[in-house]
């Protein structure tokens, strides 16, 4: 065991990778899909195969800057592991290419949730596998946040930390202990956790009325806020308004880490209501909701009906429901969405759900987005300023964090927010020299580095298709999927030349 955990972080991933490929392998096979279950099973094989190669050859390579090397390893899987996860889809896929498969493997392992397939095109199997990238995806990213990102004052911890971005607590990248030991210390205690609530909310949906596969793969589906459904989202589930309730309550955990338990183990206890992402993120849901729910009824009032009650009901949760499952980044609409649009006979306000995932859920979560901390921290900066301009000599108390929070955190908040919107400027520049309009462009721009794949669909009055964009779009959107996950600043922290120093 321990030369397994001595060998590079991304020939460990490559393994579990392919061993995961075995999973759908005997699930097609108990459907008797020979064709699905010959694919994974000799992908598996195969690429199980290379990584002992590769770990033999490897075995004794001793990295000098351990840090670094774990950075490289996160870039390094998102480039790589796809490519592996695309060889057994695109076989088992009949008619599709191998960059409409990669595309949909870095999709789903940075939880976006873009597809390309319609889903009675997939088999089961297939929709499996998918779901099953993306739970993997999500987890990837909550232990390399807090195992990884966290030590280094990246991810959103350096808003916080009030230590220089890139670095670790003793002023270098280079001395930060043991990440290997610290990766398998925080895999230990929070698997279990990830696991345990994705099987909880299996078998509510379950007893809620979902068909087993559909069940499992929205439950994988919201603890990774992945957005990725066998059915085309929540209308073509069968457990109704009970089964978003369950969700509801699940997205949650995307809100907040302090939501998520076992974490007190990694951080410490903290109190989740005096967690300000937390408070912020419900606030957010409240305020907008209640805004939604407002427009609707003032355009019905002059024309209610005597169901009208029980439609406003049904719009106000439909509102509610939306409106966390974007601001956590998932994508999952209510069944009732479509309906309070007709019921109100207003369109659907696309840009206040492209700004939700803008904002997105919380620091060292499955979610992606800005991260609400950061908000919270420009919050705090706006709000401090105007006291000033009432009482200028004012001095701002609430303890050494909250000062910090609005100063140092505030600064480093705001220069994530600036680059993240060269970003969403850059790709989108990009995408309208492959010839997609402005509209277009800046909706799938915000779908990729927010990591919410279903935003395209909802956020125009026309549908957008990611089966309609050429391979040059794909390839655009999948980087910016990835740079999307990791976040400028750590791609960053890699290229700069103090973290090349020995």
């Amino acid at each position: 065991m321990r030369r397994i955990l001595d060998l590079p972080l991304l020939v460990i991933l490559m393994g579990i990778t392919s061993a995961a490929m075995f999973v759908p392998a005997f699930h097609g096979y108990m459907l008797r899909d020979y064709s699905t279950s010959r694919a994974f099973f000799y992908s598996a094989v195969m690429f199980m195969i290379l990584t002992a190669v590769i770990g033999i050859a490897t075995s004794n390579y001793r990295p000098r800057n351990a840090a670094r090397s774990h950075l490289f390893a996160l870039l390094g899987a998102y480039l790589l592991l796809p490519v592996l996860m695309a060889f057994p889809f695109s076989e088992a896929v009949p008619d599709t290419t191998f960059v409409n498969a990669w595309f949909e493997m870095v999709s789903d392992f940075t939880t976006t949730g873009a597809t390309v397939y319609q889903p009675q095109r997939l088999a089961p199997s297939i929709h499996l596998w998918r779901g099953l990238v993306g739970w993997g995806g999500g987890f990837f990213i909550l232990l390399a946040a807090l195992a990884v990102l966290a030590p280094l004052n990246l991810g959103g911890f350096e808003v916080i930390s009030g230590g220089a971005v890139g670095r670790g607590a003793g002023g270098q990248i280079t001395r930060v202990a043991d990440p290997s030991e610290r990766l398998v210390r925080y895999a230990l205690v929070l698997f279990p956790v990830y696991g345990g609530l994705t099987l909880v909310l299996w078998i509510g949906l379950l007893i809620a009325g979902d068909h087993s596969l559909v069940a499992l793969i929205h439950a994988m589906s919201t603890l990774a806020t992945s957005g990725i459904s066998p059915v085309g989202g929540m209308e073509g589930a069968t457990s109704g308004i009970p089964g978003e309730i369950l969700i509801f309550i699940f997205l949650f955990f995307a809100i907040s880490r302090y939501s998520l338990p076992g974490i007190s183990q990694v951080e410490g206890r903290r109190s989740l209501f005096a967690d300000p992402e937390f408070r912020m993120g419900v606030t957010v849901v409240v305020v907008v909701t209640a805004l939604l729910f407002l427009r609707h009824w003032t355009a019905v009032y002059e024309t209610r009906t005597p169901d009208h009650l029980l439609q406003a009901l049904l719009a106000l949760w439909a509102s509610a429901f939306t409106v966390l499952s974007f601001l956590s980044t998932t994508g999952f609409q209510a069944i009732g969405w479509d309906a309070a649009q007709t019921w109100s006979g207003l369109n659907a306000p696309g840009l206040i759900l492209v700004g939700l995932a803008l904002m997105g859920g919380g620091v060292a979560t499955t979610a992606g987005g800005v991260k609400l901390l950061r908000i919270y921290a420009l919050y705090k900066h706006g709000q401090r300023e105007m006291e000033k301009l009432v009482h200028p000599n004012s001095v701002g108390g609430s303890g050494a964090l909250a000062r910090r929070l609005r100063r140092e955190g505030a600064y480093v908040a705001w220069i994530f927010f600036m680059l993240y919107g060269l970003a969403v400027i850059l790709v989108m520049a990009l995408l309208t020299l492959t010839g997609i309009e402005f509209e277009p462009a800046l909706v799938f721009a915000v779908s990729a580095l927010s990591t919410t794949g279903p935003l395209a669909s909802v956020a125009t009055e026309t549908p957008l298709s990611y089966a309609a964009l050429g391979a040059d779009a794909k390839l655009i959107l999948a980087g910016a999927m990835i740079l999307g996950r990791l976040e400028t600043l750590a791609i960053i922290a890699l290229l700069a030349p103090d973290s090349w120093r020995n």
